[in-house]
């Protein structure tokens, strides 16, 4: 089973703490795992995003945080940009 190199966004590092408070840690490193094995797993579920972040795509952390992430295929590559909510962008 090929898995994917998993990258993070300089956003997506400063959310970590957000996560750490916000008590979502856990659940955003197991969603993170499901991303290196898979990142068209379903499920859970995922989301492609539309309009200005066309070509993204997301998966929820609760009900209002995501995960907001690119998949380059060819070279196996996730690329997370926010693990906080992409409502802000």
């Amino acid at each position: 089973m090929v898995t994917y190199r998993i990258l993070f966004h300089r956003k997506a590092l400063k959310d970590i703490q957000h996560l750490k408070e916000a008590g979502l840690a856990e659940k955003a490193k197991r969603l993170v795992e499901i991303l290196k094995q898979n990142p068209f797993q379903n499920p859970p579920p995922y989301e492609k995003l539309v309009g200005d972040l066309k070509g993204y795509y997301s998966r929820r952390i609760n009900i209002q945080h995501r995960i907001w992430y690119s998949v380059d295929e060819s070279t196996k590559t996730v690329r997370i940009i926010r693990m906080w909510t992409h409502y802000q962008e």
